[in-house]
């Protein structure tokens, strides 16, 4: 059963976000926590933290009001409706500059939904509170999938990506109990999709981040090698999509990475490699062969995280290497960077 100390997620988590430099500045450490609630709600407490120092975004939004006088645009019709010219005032639409835009929504939202966590730390729930008091005004809104990929940031607020990072994996992570109001924080390690994806992104940050000998880091699509291929045909044809693909003007890596909470090697009580990823190996592989040597004698890798003990399995298919690898996530930091490293040296 796979376990990766919480240090360790944390590191996951910002490299697959690319945050590393936010995580530096926000300065939690993982060490500190036990369960995943609390370092979340500790990483979002300092982070807001800084937020305060900086000075909350501002934004211009409509607001519709009664007012005495006329400022903006006024409604005639909303005006009479309420028999307001009588009494000197209208009902006005201006622009005012306000923090109560949509990610500062989605953060004072998140800090609230903290506050309902069963069993989260007494004394960081004392420390949110203080927070959503020092916040201005800010709306509370439903929280969903699509609100998340509504926000918009640019040069000057790009802090608050880490921020909108943190708050989805906390919306995504919280369930209600059997008491009304209140919430529980779910494992999300023990999902072994969720954690395939930010295994795949973290390797592919990763590699983007610290190695020079690839100029090129990316996400390949690979076009099946058929003969004749008329566009009805075509149509039926699954794509391929590498996990990585990692390029330099003579040499080619195509690694796939495949997280499993138990052992990739485990088939009717033998050991051996999930026939599917080595298949899918073999398909990329031959088909993204295009003349060049670069792609004759491209390297193919399978990449798993290990459960017990560490694979170095090695086969030969023609001019390709094939690699069967795995990466031990209970180890500490620096063996997993330099094992990661490694893999690509040769």
């Amino acid at each position: 059963m796979m376990k990766i100390p919480i240090e360790n997620i944390y590191y996951l988590l910002c490299y697959a976000w690319n945050k590393l430099e936010e995580k530096d500045n926000v300065n939690v450490s993982a060490k500190d926590f036990k369960q995943l609630a609390d370092l979340f709600a500790k990483i979002l407490s300092n982070a807001t933290k800084i937020l305060l120092k900086r000075g909350i975004d501002r934004s211009y939004i409509e607001v519709s009001s009664e007012l005495a006088g006329i400022k903006g645009k006024i409604s005639i019709s909303d005006t009479i409706k309420s028999n307001l010219l009588s009494k000197q005032k209208t009902i006005c639409s201006y622009d005012d500059y306000s923090p109560n835009i949509l990610i500062n929504q989605i953060l004072i939202t998140t800090l609230r939904s903290l506050l309902r966590i069963d069993n989260l730390d007494k004394d960081l729930k004392d420390e949110v509170r203080s927070l959503i008091i020092m916040l201005p005004e800010i709306d509370t809104i439903p929280l969903t999938n699509s609100i998340f990929r509504q926000v918009r940031l640019n040069r000057n607020n790009r802090f608050y990506g880490f921020i909108i990072n943190v708050c989805e994996i906390i919306y995504h992570s919280i369930l209600p109990t059997e008491k009304p109001g209140e919430l529980t924080f779910t494992d999300f390690t023990k999902d072994e999709n969720k954690m395939n994806q930010l295994f795949e992104a973290f390797i592919r940050n990763f590699y983007t981040l610290e190695q020079q000998k690839y100029t090129t880091v990316r996400t390949e699509t690979i076009y099946w090698q058929f003969s004749s291929l008329d566009s009805k045909a075509r149509q039926f044809v699954p794509e391929m999509h590498t996990d990585i693909t990692l390029e330099n003007d003579t040499h080619k890596i195509i690694m796939d990475a495949k997280y499993y909470r138990q052992t990739m090697l485990l088939n009717y009580e033998k050991e051996r490699i999930h026939s599917g990823n080595l298949y899918q190996l073999f398909s990329y592989l031959i088909n993204q062969e295009d003349g060049s040597a670069r792609s004759a004698q491209a390297t193919g890798i399978l990449l798993y995280p290990s459960v017990q003990g560490e694979y170095d399995l090695e086969y030969q298919y023609k001019q390709h290497p094939i690699k069967i690898k795995t990466i031990d996530l209970n180890t500490d930091w620096y063996r997993i960077s330099t094992r990661l490293l490694s893999l690509i040296e040769n």
